[in-house]
């Protein structure tokens, strides 16, 4: 395996892994960038490579200007709007191959054009039907008293106007440890929730996980919280009810975000006739709590 000397920059939330003398990109891994491109750029793309394929073309026929009927010698524009007609098989009939030169140049632009938009209506039917989690993290992790026991509390929220299904809910501690031979390694731990699943997930709810004498996170203050550099990663993984597919969506959190002596306020009001009020707009607001 040919091995890539240059690196490749992967971000991950709040960190950024360089990759050195990893294999070198395949072919196909190009399907999976473009998918990962935004719309902004994907548009880009698709306009940058369409232009520079009829400047390609423009090029091959201004090599022999009298292989194309009633194209001006020595216009390059109008090889390359002859060019777009051709790729795009409307063909007006103004300009047509005359020579062999000609025919064969039109019919591999032809197969071009085909190939290029069965490529292209295959990647924007992908990018469009493809689904995702519109889920929304709270800024920051809090850790306040909560039934007479510390606790650490994150809230979530489903922000699409339908529920989700079979919600799964993750939390993962890291921080660096010393172990016996002295060296420092990064230790993973998966923090117990109150509930880590539930059937219907409509709206927003506080995922909790009690400090007790087994969590990681048992004695922990923000100073040492700083010192082995803490980190929480909290997994949302759910089905989208109106496509029927799976879904998933993540945040990161270091230590700076962890806030000690601080719980969410509440969002619901009961409204009578069994509604509930959910304000999104505080979300994110915290109160103070003694711990």
């Amino acid at each position: 395996m040919k091995k890539n000397s240059k690196g490749v920059v992967v971000h991950v939330g709040q960190y950024e892994f360089l990759k050195i003398n990893t294999g070198k990109r395949e072919w196909r891994d190009s399907y999976h960038w473009i998918l990962s491109l935004s719309w902004p750029q994907f548009a880009g793309l698709i306009s940058g490579a369409y232009l520079a394929l009829n400047l390609v073309f423009a090029l091959l026929y201004e090599l022999a200007p009298d292989s194309i009927a009633e194209m001006p010698r020595g216009s390059f524009s109008g090889a390359f709007f002859f060019s777009v007609q051709t790729l795009a098989t409307v063909g007006y009939g103004h300009m047509y191959p005359t020579t062999l030169y000609g025919n064969i140049l039109t019919t591999v632009e032809i197969m071009v054009g085909m190939f290029g938009l069965a490529v292209m209506t295959g990647l924007i039917f992908v990018r469009f039907s493809r689904p995702t989690a519109r889920i929304e993290f709270t800024d920051k992790v809090v850790i306040a008293p909560f039934d007479g026991q510390p606790t650490l509390m994150l809230r979530v929220a489903n922000l699409r106007h339908h529920s989700m299904a079979e919600a799964e809910f993750r939390i993962m501690f890291m921080r660096d440890e010393q172990i016996k031979e002295g060296d420092f390694i990064r230790r993973f731990y998966s923090l117990k929730l109150h509930f880590d699943r539930i059937i219907t997930f409509p709206v927003a709810l506080t995922l909790r996980h009690t400090i007790d004498e087994v969590s990681p996170l048992y004695g922990m203050t923000a100073e040492t919280l700083q010192k082995s550099d803490a980190r929480l990663v909290a997994s949302v993984v759910g089905i989208e009810t109106v496509i029927q597919a799976a879904v998933q969506s993540q945040k990161d959190y270091s230590w700076r975000d962890i806030v000690f002596g601080e719980r969410f306020v509440e969002i619901y009001t009961e409204t009578g006739e069994g509604q509930l009020t959910v304000d999104y707009g505080r979300l994110h607001e915290t109160e103070a709590a003694p711990l």
